[in-house]
């Protein structure tokens, strides 16, 4: 079959799905996208550039609809290049809406069946917006967040199916759009990412590696920002450090910002956070690790003791369910998107988002007592097997998705 997979920073969600398509061999794949310098294996990388960006001064409600705009019809020429200059057709296109790059997708190709990525449908109840008190929700929100509705709204009538990876993200939706989304995760290598009694982590600063015998508490965020509860972990570290005085605490994540409001503080929301609490940390026991490749973070998360997930109500992190399949001791927060893959006392704990001292207390617990919590490492693990697995739960729904659109003689067999 010939796929053409399409996402601005590939591979993006399909970095599970196009290796194994690739080894299963037979099929002509290409990916079109804006990141240049990135390759897969048995991969056409073609890049593209949007043909059009709003202005810094362009009217605030129709911005991200201008951006999408450019961004769609960038792509599309991209694909009408692509045909013109080697003669690529897909047999079905696979990609990411949030961006507008399959707004025009059937422009170039009509008759080729489209299967796109829902991600988030920006509301001002029951997401991000409005759930900090410190943040209020101003008049203007839901003129804003339904304008940026533009493109999920016309992006759904340019697919001919849609996909969700959780049921939260489904429901953020209109409910005319939920007929015409299937949801499955996008996919978790359970059989690479497991536990490792034996794993061992070097940091500069000590003199010898940790241990899973040592006190290792572990965050993880792609950027560390209060949608993410950055601000609360930091709130509860005293506590945490003050009565554990052999725990070590591993933060690992940028100090951008991915989503909502940006800190005023010149340091970013970690600099923040530091002039807040002062001397209050042991700072010596506290190691911000910044960005750091993939296997070390699975070693990492290996050697915690007890792993902590934060966020606002948004979208869930691949790294909650990767450091369940290494069943690590979660404590999250206690939010919808998190309770649809964590039970609490099951498979971890949950803890209020807005209450450190909740948090320090239900971290301390599990650093003093690890026997009583090591039955919900096993079974967040055995959650994952059999709800997020890769190749036993979502490729073969991936697979039927696919196979149902396009005809008898191009569908994979399993």
């Amino acid at each position: 079959m010939k796929f053409l997979f399409v996402h601005q920073n590939m591979p993006g969600q399909y970095r599970e799905l196009v290796p194994w398509l690739v080894a299963q061999g037979g099929h002509d794949i290409v990916f079109l996208t804006q990141r240049k310098g990135t390759q897969l294996p048995g991969v056409t990388t073609v890049t593209y550039s949007p043909h059009h960006q709003p202005a810094k001064d362009a009217y605030g409600l129709s911005k991200d609809w201008e951006a999408a705009a450019g961004t769609g019809l960038g792509a599309a020429m991209a694909m009408r290049q692509l045909e013109q200059d080697q003669g690529f057709k897909p047999d079905i296109i696979i990609g990411h809406t949030g961006w507008g790059e399959l707004l025009f997708a059937k422009e170039i190709w009509p008759d080729v069946p489209v299967i796109g990525f829902f991600e988030y449908f920006y509301r001002t109840t029951g997401g991000i917006v409005g759930f900090d008190p410190d943040s209020p929700v101003n008049d203007q929100a839901c003129f804003f967040a339904q304008a940026r509705n533009a493109v999920p709204n016309a992006s759904f009538q340019a697919v001919d199916l849609g996909h969700c990876p959780t049921y939260w993200q489904r429901d953020r939706f209109p409910k005319s759009f939920h007929s015409n989304i299937y949801v499955r995760h996008d996919g978790i290598r359970s059989d690479r990412l497991v536990p490792n009694p034996e794993v061992s982590v070097g940091l500069g600063r000590l003199g010898a590696p940790l241990t899973r015998e040592d006190e290792v508490v572990t965050y993880i965020a792609r950027n560390m920002e209060r949608t993410r509860g950055f601000h609360i972990m930091m709130r509860a570290l005293p506590e945490i450090l003050a009565r554990r005085p052999k725990a070590r605490v591993l933060m690992i994540g940028g100090n951008e910002t991915s989503y909502g409001a940006e800190s005023k503080h010149p340091g970013g929301l970690r600099g923040e956070m530091e002039a807040e609490l002062g001397d209050r940390v042991d700072w010596g026991r506290v190691h911000f690790l910044g960005r750091v490749p993939y296997d070390d973070l699975n070693r990492i998360i290996q050697l915690s003791r007890c792993h902590i997930y934060l966020t606002m109500p948004f979208v869930l992190s691949w790294s909650l369910l990767e450091a369940m399949s290494m069943q690590a001791t979660v404590v999250a927060a206690d939010v919808a998107p998190v309770r649809e893959a964590v039970t609490h006392g099951e498979t971890g704990m949950l803890v209020d988002f807005f209450q450190p001292q909740a948090l320090a207390d239900q971290v301390v617990d599990v650093l003093a007592n690890p026997k009583a919590y090591a039955h919900l490492g096993a079974a967040a693990r055995a959650h994952v097997l059999e709800t997020y697995d890769f190749h036993t739960r979502c490729l073969p729904d991936h697979i039927a998705q696919i196979n149902a659109l396009v005809p008898a003689a191009k569908r994979i067999i399993l």
